[in-house]
């Protein structure tokens, strides 16, 4: 495997140039915008590329010593996109709401964590049945709740090594939440947006469809490079494994690994979006 390449060309038809309205703009995103046209800011491109690249890099890097994931994306178009780019490369997600504390408060999540593992773990094995009525509806209820909000981070099993955003503004929570633990922001940022607490910046368009769908495949790919160095680290030989079976091989490992890796201590639609 290698690091995912990408063109100009696939930037331009994901529709990554195209900013907001341009009374909209934050000064801080002025470097990086190219111009307008009629009322949209326009990304600069020929940043955006490079800038993307290094962001690659950094994440192949950070899962190829053995480092967490974790994809965040909460907006409608970004739920599906993250969920699937993070399952595909055996990372983590948050995909419906930032609770805040989810990083600061580590303790307290892997409770709830906790709780959401004993739910299935009673539904699979039928101990639901000797409860009343009242009281399974009541369990019932806490998983569905505590699986929307949780389940992308199950089995993480301690705080992430880099975070990767879609939207600096609607998960402004959780960017600062890194900040204030030293864990590097890769993240998208949008005209709209100001690129402070973003460790490695992507001038992007952070709402069309295809262009989130882009960024998340590109980031999966580079996290599976990632594995896979670490997997041959590690000595395994992927050469001699059958066609298809290196990804599954990868999703495999990644529970070990994060079970050995040290957690960190915590301190604390296609088109320009006018209105998003």
């Amino acid at each position: 495997m290698a690091l995912p390449e990408f063109s100009m060309r696939q930037l331009l038809e994901a529709g990554v140039h195209f900013g907001h309205q341009t009374q909209r703009w934050n000064p801080r995103m002025g470097e990086f915008i190219y111009g307008d046209r009629n009322g949209i800011h326009i990304l600069d491109l020929t940043q955006t590329h490079p800038m993307l690249e290094q962001a690659l890099q950094v994440v192949r890097e950070t899962v190829a010593k053995g480092g967490r994931i974790l994809f965040v994306g909460t907006k409608r178009q970004a739920q599906k996109p993250v969920a699937d780019a993070a399952e595909r490369c055996a990372q983590y997600y948050m995909n419906h709401r930032w609770l805040g504390g989810t990083l600061t408060n580590w303790k307290t999540v892997s409770n709830s964590i906790s709780r959401l593992k004993e739910i299935d773990e009673k539904t699979a094995d039928g101990s639901l049945e000797g409860l009343t009525k009242k009281e399974r509806l009541g369990m019932e209820r806490d998983q569905i709740k505590l699986q929307a909000s949780l389940g992308g981070i199950r089995e993480m099993g301690g705080l992430p090594d880099l975070i990767f955003v879609i939207d600096v503004n609607k998960e402004d929570l959780a960017i600062a939440e890194a900040k204030k633990l030293g864990i590097p922001v890769v993240a998208v940022v949008d005209t709209n947006c100001s690129p402070d607490g973003v460790d490695y910046i992507i001038p992007g368009n952070d709402d069309a469809a295809r262009a989130i769908a882009l960024y998340c495949d590109l980031i999966s790919r580079a996290a599976l490079d990632g594995m896979s160095t670490q997997l041959e680290t590690a000595g395994v030989d992927l050469g001699a494994l059958e066609e298809g079976s290196v990804e599954e091989a990868i999703a495999e490992e990644a529970p070990a690994a994060a079970e050995e890796a040290p957690a960190a201590e915590p301190a604390a639609e296609e088109t320009p979006a006018a209105e998003a």
